[in-house]
């Protein structure tokens, strides 16, 4: 090269081919021109831009030689000279006249073509039109090839969908920074997408798949590119409240009912199938007490006494009878089926039957006739099952009933009037006495009941009252009842057994404080109950054959045994077979250990965000046991709340050591909280 040519040249990682969203003649400027001014070395040459900077480049670097000679104070001008003639467009014309007979151009030769003219600020013009272009031209060797008709077709497609993409992260970041200022916004159809990015990124973290959109989106915003952060961004947006609950979202729990069975729910309350049971028992007679929680709305369970000749008496449990307005396979059934249980959680329930069904016809409702499937028992004197019956029957609630209405009246002495409630409190009382002589396992722990209603948190501890002892034991009764049927008639329904356990010794257990502490140390030696279609003993229960079956509304095992129960009563062909209830019992029993899972972790995180908002408050704690000793890592009782947490202990302790603590740290979306001692 001479010197005072004019080149192009690149610098490092510079490529004058890259196509961004700026003007042409932005662009042209950020071309790299200079002009040459010597040799340096064997190879190298030192150029000079329009600014006197001198640079050292290789031939390599060099993407383009203007013809002419020039000074670097001329480049300014000769660029001025090139940009009206940038229209990227013009090339178009030329492709269409090159394409049919595939000709290859040049820059000098597409000057001629576009401006009829070859002056270097022309050549130039169509060089920077050519290396630019990524739709109609593609260079080989030192050509410029047209591509082909098809090529430009799917090119400008690609361009087109690339350019709506653009222009729909522009809208979305429009959105984004207008809903970050607290101003309303109308999400697009397009944002969705983008949103449930972060939200899969917020919740899965480094296993989500396509987090793309959600990094792009934080970098963008210049937040950090955590799940962490795409939680806050997301709350910032209100799309989430700020305790999200994430187990929910990482669990398989769907939430909403699909449209199909909220049509087939309402097409059941104005249209119910026929009753297969068409000789119901009529126990309307009967008085009924449903005993629930004041904000229990799915009453599935009432009691009632009978008095029989000869002085006798006859305990009723009627279960509520869902099975009553569905069928096995059809809509409700299969979405009860995905869901195997109503998950119960402080912010509310997420029910197993769309609740128009679930709080009204399947439910044992106060004043109204209702399909009940009831269990007949007449008790021993020592509380053994003497004689059992099982009806689909028809009953009539006469009494709705709180645990706290029934242990004042019999903490009254019961009601005038109501001696049936008081026969049946001494019947559950006898009930209990006999499940201990056959080994029963009793654990009473201190149990809460958290609820979140506006961003308010209480916390109320379950204690083990005379009217939930007495409920508790006619639920079982029932229970029992089922399973001794089910066994008798060797009908495959799902057995709830669990094996013995081996519990420390008498002398182990007198070492340890009587109440929480030594509960504490039976149940961690409890095997997990299970469910098989073979009867067998529940050992913490005291009894030889088992089954749940008073919670059909929300619990799918409990179900499936009413609609065998029920079919075989009718002298119909059961619905399952054994190995159809071999496979749905084991699908059912990991899809309610998953809910189970969601309920503790979530009453886990609202029971620290209690705590985390009351710093000073002073808290009543017992030792329960160690968890860790080497590492000084024990499990406490908030005896106020019935929370156990884990604590590390800084001086000498043992379990039924009695604390007074307060929060030194709390972060429940972490799981940590962490306790100090409040010394008198």
């Amino acid at each position: 090269m001479e010197k005072g040519t004019l080149v192009e040249f690149r610098v490092g990682s510079d490529n004058p081919n890259s196509l961004n969203v700026i003007s042409p003649a932005d662009r042209l400027r950020q071309r790299r021109l200079a002009v040459v001014e010597r040799p340096e070395g064997k190879k190298h040459w030192v150029v000079v831009d329009d600014r006197g900077q001198s640079h050292t480049i290789h031939p390599r670097q060099i993407s383009y030689e203007v013809a002419g000679t020039y000074k670097p104070s001329d480049i300014k001008e000769f660029l001025n000279q090139v940009e009206p003639y940038l229209d990227p467009s013009s090339l178009e014309v030329a492709w269409e006249l090159l394409v049919e007979d595939g000709e290859t151009v040049d820059p000098v030769s597409m000057a001629m073509l576009l401006f009829s003219e070859q002056s270097p600020p022309f050549c130039y013009a169509a060089y920077w039109l050519l290396s630019e272009d990524k739709l109609y031209f593609k260079l080989k060797g030192e050509r410029y090839e047209p591509r082909s008709k098809t090529q430009v077709t799917e090119l400008k497609h690609q361009l087109a969908m690339e350019a709506q993409r653009q222009q729909e992260w522009q809208g979305f970041i429009a959105r984004l920074e207008q809903s970050l200022a607290k101003q309303p916004v109308e999400w697009q159809r397009g944002d969705r997408s983008r949103l449930e990015a972060l939200e899969r990124f917020a919740v899965l973290g480094e296993e989500a798949t396509h987090r793309a959109p959600a990094i792009e989106t934080l970098l963008h915003l210049k937040r950090s590119e955590t799940p962490q952060a795409a939680l806050q961004l997301l709350v910032d947006l209100g799309v989430w409240s700020p305790h999200e609950n994430l187990f929910l979202r990482r669990s398989q729990i769907p939430i909403q009912f699909p449209p199909k069975v909220l049509q087939v729910a309402q097409h059941r309350l104005t249209a119910p199938p026929a009753d297969l049971h068409v000789d119901r028992l009529d126990l309307t007679p009967l008085k009924v007490y449903t005993i629930d929680d004041e904000s229990t709305c799915e009453i599935d369970d009432g009691l009632s006494l009978e008095y029989l000749p000869e002085g006798q008496q006859r305990l009723w449990i009627h279960i509520a009878d869902p099975t009553r307005w569905l069928l096995p396979g059809d809509e409700l059934d299969l979405e009860a089926r995905r869901r195997s249980t109503t998950v119960y959680l402080p912010t509310g329930m997420i029910p197993m039957f769309p609740s128009e069904l679930a709080t009204g016809p399947m439910s044992l409702v106060q004043g109204k006739v209702c399909c009940a499937l009831s269990f007949g028992v007449i008790l021993d004197e020592t509380g053994a099952i003497q004689n059992y019956s099982i009806h689909a029957s028809q009953i009539k609630t006469t009494y709705r009933l709180t645990y706290d209405d029934v242990d004042e009246m019999l903490e009254l002495g019961g009601v005038q009037g109501e001696s049936e409630l008081e026969a049946i409190a001494h019947w559950a009382k006898r009930r209990q006495g006999w499940r201990q002589s056959q080994g029963a396992i009793s654990i009473h722990m201190p149990e809460s009941s958290i609820k979140v209603q506006d961003d308010e948190i209480t916390i109320h501890v379950l204690h083990n009252s005379q009217a939930r002892q007495l409920v508790a034991e006619m639920m079982i009764l029932a229970g029992e009842v089922a399973a001794r049927y089910g066994q008798a008639h060797n009908l495959p329904i799902p057995f709830r057994n669990q094996s013995q356990p081996e519990l420390p010794s008498d002398a182990e257990l007198l070492l340890l404080p009587a109440g929480p502490v030594r509960s504490c140390a039976i149940r961690r030696c409890m095997p997990r109950s299970e469910l098989s279609i073979m009867p067998g003993r529940h050992a913490s229960l005291g009894l030889a054959t088992y089954t749940q079956v008073t919670s059909p509304i929300r619990r799918y095992s409990d179900l499936l045994a009413h609609f065998q129960i029920k079919a075989h009563l009718r002298g119909a062909p059961l619905p399952f077979s054994a190995t159809e209830m071999q496979e749905l019992t084991l699908s059912i029993s990991n899809t309610a250990y998953e809910a189970t899972l969601v309920e503790r972790q979530t009453n886990r995180y609202w029971g620290l965000e209690y705590l985390r908002r009351m710093p000073n408050e002073v808290w009543h704690a017992l030792m329960l046991r160690w968890l860790r000793e080497q590492d000084n890592l024990g499990l406490i009782l908030l005896e106020d709340l019935g929370l156990e947490l884990a604590m590390r202990f800084h001086r000498p302790i043992a379990p039924g050591d009695r604390l007074t603590l307060r929060v030194s740290h709390a972060d429940p979306r972490q799981d940590i909280i962490h306790f100090e001692e409040v010394v008198a």
